[in-house]
């Protein structure tokens, strides 16, 4: 078999979802082409939509090398780039293929990705405009669009990318996935959790497990930084009740208002979500998974701290809940490098 006959085969096979037989075949064709710049893309791309994000990256570097002037090959490496959270490198390599390829709508689009990844939003929009308007009935490009509008903060104008590109392609397992998305963001927890749960559904192969259980690393989120901040504000009071009798009083009320609040924040979000993302928790790569079950342990410290403090006014029960902060920071970046490594 040829280096392109291989390659036709591995694409095939990937467009068709079967991408563990298009990962053979397209080694298969580097066996006896090894410099094949359009093989090695692809199967780059096989690696990266398999979660394989390091080989994935190193094949991409492969491509590069074999074939610098192959606008497709630096496009999939800022994919990769992408993904690894490494956005400066992503930029670069984006920015490469989009001169190689100036009317090549790809390319524009994977620089918008590459851009939102570094938070440029103004530039990242642009790029995807671009890219847009070179391909205007292109789903891809609408998907772009709406993804880097909601990175941006503009949700309306990623709603209505969104439902465009539906409207064009209703089954599109992304556009679908962006809607509930966008409905967590906007708190719409029954909503969101049965799109998700749909996109799954339909997609056996390669469910989304981080996305269902956003409900769970939401709430350790906002409980993370209103803890924080409240258990700071309880210490504060709790050093000035030294000079200042009633700031003892207002600390012990303050602790038990912000416990009530972070525990209504908790009880919004965790009800309305039911029982799917705590199926998928333990599904999680095994970093992020215990760096989240770690939190949520870390989180119900704090807050029967607080609670104590509230109800007898012991002042080394705020600080332990003050100090156990840096401690969630710490299991959040453990959280972040799980979900990199996966």
């Amino acid at each position: 078999m040829t280096a392109d006959d291989a390659y036709w085969r591995a694409q095939r096979l990937a467009q068709a979802g079967r991408y563990e037989e298009a990962e053979r075949a397209a080694r298969d064709g580097l066996a006896a082409a090894p410099g094949d710049g359009r093989l090695l893309t692809l199967l780059a791309s096989v690696l990266r939509v398999r979660r394989n994000y390091a080989a994935a990256l190193a094949v991409a570097d492969r491509a590069v090398a074999a074939a610098p002037h192959l606008a497709d090959a630096h496009a999939e490496r800022a994919e990769s780039l992408i993904v690894l959270l490494r956005p400066a490198g992503a930029v670069a390599a984006a920015g490469q293929a989009a001169r190689l390829a100036p009317l090549d709508a790809a390319a524009h689009l994977v620089l918008a990705r590459a851009l939102a990844a570094a938070r440029e939003h103004d530039r990242s929009r642009a790029a995807a405009a671009h890219g847009l308007a070179l391909d205007p009935r292109s789903v891809e490009g609408l998907l772009t669009v709406a993804d880097v509008e909601r990175q941006a903060g503009h949700r309306d104008a990623a709603l209505a990318a969104t439902h465009a590109a539906l409207a064009i392609d209703p089954e599109n397992a992304s556009g679908r996935w962006l809607i509930a998305v966008l409905d967590a963001e906007r708190l719409r927890v029954r909503r969101s959790m049965r799109g998700l749960r749909d996109v799954a559904r339909d997609n056996p192969a390669s469910p989304d497990l981080v996305a269902m259980t956003w409900p769970i690393r939401g709430v350790l989120s906002g409980l993370r930084r209103g803890l924080t901040a409240g258990a700071a504000l309880v210490c504060v009071l709790v050093v000035l009740g030294h000079w200042w009798s009633h700031a003892g009083g207002f600390a012990r009320i303050v602790a038990g208002v912000i416990a009530a609040v972070l525990a209504g924040f908790a009880a919004r979000v965790l009800l309305p979500a039911g029982r799917l993302p705590w199926r998928c928790l333990p599904l999680l790569p095994a970093r992020m998974r215990r760096a989240n079950v770690a939190g949520l342990v870390t989180v119900a410290v704090a807050m029967a701290l607080l609670v104590l403090h509230a109800v007898t006014g012991w002042g080394l029960a705020a600080v332990l809940a003050l100090a156990l902060a840096p401690v969630l920071w710490a299991y959040r970046m453990i959280e972040v490098v799980g979900n990199d490594s996966h």
